[in-house]
C-alpha cells in the first residue's frame, strides 16, 4: 500500500475516499435542486418504476421508520405519492408525481455530468479500466441498482 505522499493510496482508502467524493458531489447537486441527498436517492430509485415500501427499504438500506419519514417529507414536497399496490391491497407503493419526475430527470442528468467529470484526468482506456473494476466490486457485492446507468454519451459534456 503506497503512502499518500507518494501520490498513491491503497484500495481501502481509495474506495472510502472515492465514496466521500461521490457523496459530496451528489449532496451538492441535491442542494441545488432543493432536495436532500436521501430524497434524490429515493427519486432516482423510483425513476424506473413505482416500488413498495419493503423493496425501497432494502434498496436504500433504511429501517422502516426512517423510510416512512423520508417518504412523508418527499410527499409533502409534492415529489412522490403513495398509491395502492395492485398485487396486495394492504400494501402501498411509492411513485413519482409529475413534479417529481421532472425534477429527478434534471437532477439525474446534472448529477451524471458532475460525477462523470471526477475522473477527467484519465484517458479512455483508464476510464474503461476504472469502470470495469468498480463494476466488478459493485456486482460481486450485489449492490442494488439505486442509480441507473446513464444512456451512452449523455453524461459527458461536449
Amino acid at each position: 500500500m503506497g503512502k499518500q505522499g507518494e501520490g498513491r493510496i491503497g484500495v481501502v482508502s481509495a474506495l472510502v475516499r472515492g465514496a466521500f467524493l461521490v457523496n459530496a458531489v451528489y449532496a451538492e447537486s441535491a442542494r441545488e435542486y432543493g432536495i436532500t441527498s436521501q430524497q434524490g436517492q429515493l427519486m432516482c430509485v423510483l425513476m424506473a418504476q413505482p416500488r413498495g415500501m419493503g423493496e425501497l427499504g432494502a434498496m436504500l438500506g433504511l429501517a422502516k421508520s426512517s423510510l416512512t419519514g423520508l417518504v412523508d417529507r418527499t410527499e409533502r414536497n409534492g415529489l412522490v405519492r403513495r398509491e395502492p399496490d395492485p398485487q396486495d391491497m394492504r400494501a402501498v407503493r411509492v411513485a413519482l408525481t409529475a413534479k417529481g419526475a421532472g425534477l429527478v430527470e434534471e437532477f439525474y442528468a446534472e448529477t451524471c455530468r458532475r460525477v462523470d467529470r471526477l475522473p477527467a484526468g484519465l484517458g479512455p482506456a483508464e476510464r474503461d479500466a476504472l469502470a470495469g473494476l468498480l463494476g466488478r466490486v459493485v456486482l460481486d457485492n450485489e449492490v442494488p441498482i439505486v442509480f441507473a446507468e446513464p444512456p451512452e454519451g449523455t453524461a459527458r459534456e461536449p
